[in-house]
């Protein structure tokens, strides 16, 4: 069973920047593609961005994010982090990471079904 736990949510002016963690346990981490997704509050839950187990783990932003979030991770701590720069009102949501553990070398899913394991979520709210 996989645990993941996200942090560094909270409260940031427009403009500002955040750093998310997911800090994983229970499973081999070095193995799994992970992703970032967000809710807003009536709104379905959308792809942020995501980071591939294999090579030197290639990533995959959506377009509404691309050159503001990056996303990284060690292994060694198994941890993926999501360094969001240029912060606007709309990235006010619900943050998750997911893992999925299936994923077949330098793919990374779009869709929230082919992940397994989904964190409690962190939330980010960005004020004017």
């Amino acid at each position: 069973q996989v645990q993941l736990v996200e942090a560094g949510g909270g409260l940031v002016q427009a403009g500002g920047s955040l750093r998310l963690s997911c800090a994983a346990s229970g499973g081999t981490f070095r193995r799994y593609t992970m992703g970032w997704f967000r809710q807003a509050p009536g709104k379905e839950r959308e792809f942020v961005g995501g980071i591939t187990w294999s090579g030197s783990g290639s990533t995959l932003n959506a377009d509404s994010v691309k050159g503001r979030f990056t996303i990284s991770r060690d292994n060694a701590k198994s941890t993926v982090y999501l360094q969001m720069n240029a912060l606007k009102l709309e990235d006010t949501a619900l943050y998750y990471c997911a893992a999925d553990v299936d994923a077949r070398p330098f793919t990374i899913a779009t869709t929230a079904a082919p992940y397994d394991y989904w964190g409690q979520g962190t939330q980010v709210t960005v004020s004017s």
